[in-house]
């Protein structure tokens, strides 16, 4: 039994933080779908999306009848998928190998590294009969996890030196476990497999545009054929995501079960956050590896960065606790999950804590008090403006398609193109301009705060932008790797924050912004002053940035949006009039 003591110096009995056999049962935590469901579901939308799109080109371009059609676009998705899904994973090693020299290691010398690690393996493999998976490491100190291949017996998994870096040997054995439940589950191969059935859409997209232009016969033909391969890619891309994101769930999951210690991925959850913004300290350009891989990952790294500021500079955990609540309360958070490739963290961390509670194990985190605390937030300021943020978050498209509506009306009965084109111009310019007063609003002096007093509001809005100014130093590039980035990574005594950056000529401007002045700016201690805004990540959209040798650096996000938005009214009165 652990012991911990009181103020009184009396020893306070407590529970265990893990089981000591592990290998235990745990009943699964309903309303985060059926992987089985997914994963078949993805795999015959994916198919049956190309299958359909192989159908309607040989029909268009050949003279078959239904039966010989149907067989040829049969043969041809299965072909196609099958030569993809067995060439993916030599493509891959061939990458990993290319990009990080990634070497093969056997498992002795993980035993010597982690020896938990290499036991969980060995035991997973004899119980589930399967084949030890290839084994690689990446040197690179970024943390990081991640599964590939076709069929369980031929699976990878790669870690980087990283993760041996800012994990114990429990947390370790919790990420390898959890690769291994995408193993034993089959998602990493489902995974590949409709990945690579996106990819067709989109080449099949790709084909269909150059036809279009081709062949004037068809051309309209072609037109509606691209566009349903466009939509059916992104269909695909979003169903995918859901997948990727129902995964993550079974496989922490299966680690909790295996390890019977789901504290330790908790922990390890945080500590590869943590290790991230480190190495982003070091090295700002460090996150190439974290950016190609982040699909594949234990986590998305733009939203551990996060979690591992806080954990860096928090004395207790009540500063994490209070960052977790957007993640669990947030009437926003669901939306913008759908567009993540993995669960917010704080909904992972609450199902582990939920094993935890069911194996009577201490936990990690207080979920109790995160969800006491989350039941008196104010439901008004929560959802009080919900619609009209909904609204505003869509003003654009909503705009465009009542500007549509309006000019198919005026025309029914004598069709002008230049009437529907200029009063969705219209439309689009007004939607502009009710989202731009709602993201950057006019203020004379911005409230000073530090990240840490941001990220812990559980209110914080990607619609609404919050004047605030704050003082830090500038660490380097948003998107590592990409020299000519204009955004720029923040740190302050509390965490990390991205900087966007507009320069009032737009694109070009901004690349001139990132190859000549981003890399003289690093390592300056700056005022920030611009809007701050949330979704699954957190940034701040630029108004000025002074420097300490009296530099003014002026962004331009409400002026261009204001220019584009007149732009766009003038452009539609003008095809309107004429």
């Amino acid at each position: 039994m652990n012991l911990r003591f009181n103020a009184s110096n009396q020893p306070i009995n407590t529970k265990p933080s893990r089981v000591s056999s592990g290998s235990v049962r745990l009943p699964l935590i309903k309303g985060y779908g059926s992987l089985v469901l997914a994963s078949s579901l993805t795999f015959l939308l994916m198919a049956g999306l190309v299958l359909s799109l192989i159908l309607a080109i040989i029909f268009i371009q050949g003279s078959f009848n239904p039966a010989q059609g149907l067989a040829i676009a049969v043969s041809l998705t299965l072909i196609l998928s099958l030569i993809s899904f067995l060439i993916a994973p030599s493509i891959l090693d061939f990458n990993q190998q290319f990009l990080y020299q990634t070497r093969w290691l056997d498992l002795n010398e993980l035993a010597r590294r982690s020896p938990e690690s290499a036991l969980i393996i060995r035991q997973v493999c004899i119980n589930k009969n399967l084949k030890e998976p290839r084994l690689g490491i990446i040197n690179d100190q970024n943390p990081t996890a991640f599964t590939y291949g076709t069929i369980p017996n031929k699976a990878r998994i790669i870690v980087s030196e990283g993760l041996f870096t800012y994990l114990n040997d429990d947390e370790i054995a919790a990420v390898y476990a959890h690769e291994l439940g995408h193993i034993v589950h089959w998602d990493f191969a489902i995974m590949t497999l409709a990945s690579t059935l996106i990819q067709i859409c989109y080449l099949l997209y790709i084909f269909c545009y150059r036809k279009m232009w081709q062949n004037n016969n068809r051309k309209e033909l072609f037109q509606v054929l691209a566009l349903a391969a466009f939509i059916f890619y992104k269909i695909g891309t979003y169903w995918l995501l859901y997948l990727s994101r129902v995964r993550e769930y079974f496989a922490d999951h299966f680690s909790a079960e295996v390890t019977g210690n789901p504290n330790a991925l908790s922990r390890a959850l945080v500590k590869i956050g943590y290790g991230l913004v480190e190495e982003k300290q070091k090295n700002p350009k460090s996150n190439i590896l974290m950016e190609s891989t982040r699909a594949l990952g234990i986590y998305d790294y733009k939203s551990a960065v996060t979690i591992g500021a806080t954990s860096q500079i928090s004395e207790s955990s009540d500063q994490l606790d209070q960052v977790l609540l957007w993640d669990l309360f947030n009437p926003w958070r669901g939306w913008m999950e759908l567009q993540s490739t993995h669960p917010l963290t704080g909904k992972r961390i609450r199902a582990l804590s939920n094993y935890a509670e069911q194996l009577d194990l201490t936990t990690e985190f207080d979920m109790a008090k995160i969800v006491r605390a989350g039941k008196i937030l104010s439901k008004d300021k929560l959802y009080g403006g919900l619609l009209i943020d909904i609204i505003l978050y869509f003003a654009e498209a909503i705009g465009l398609l009542l500007g549509v509506s309006i000019g198919l009306i005026f025309s029914v009965n004598d069709f002008h193109l230049s009437l529907i084109l200029g009063y969705s111009l219209i439309g689009l310019g007004i939607g502009i301009f009710c989202k731009t007063f709602a993201q950057f609003p006019l203020f004379f002096s911005a409230p000073k705060m530090d990240i840490l007093s941001l990220m812990s509001n559980p209110y914080a809005s990607p619609v609404w932008g919050k004047p605030v100014k704050l003082k830090g130093k500038l660490i380097g590039c948003r998107e590592s790797g990409f020299i000519f980035s204009s955004d720029i990574e923040f740190q302050d005594l509390t965490g990390l924050l991205p900087l966007r950056y507009s320069s009032r000529f737009g694109l070009i401007g901004n690349f001139f912004f990132g190859i000549s002045k981003v890399e003289k700016l690093m390592g300056m201690e700056v005022n920030a002053v611009g809007w701050f805004r949330r979704k699954e990540t957190a940034w701040l959209d630029l108004s000025y940035l002074s420097t300490e040798n009296g530099t003014i650096i002026k962004s331009y996000h409400r002026f261009l949006s204001i220019i584009f938005g007149i732009l766009a009214i003038i452009v539609g009165i003008f095809l309107n009039l004429y």
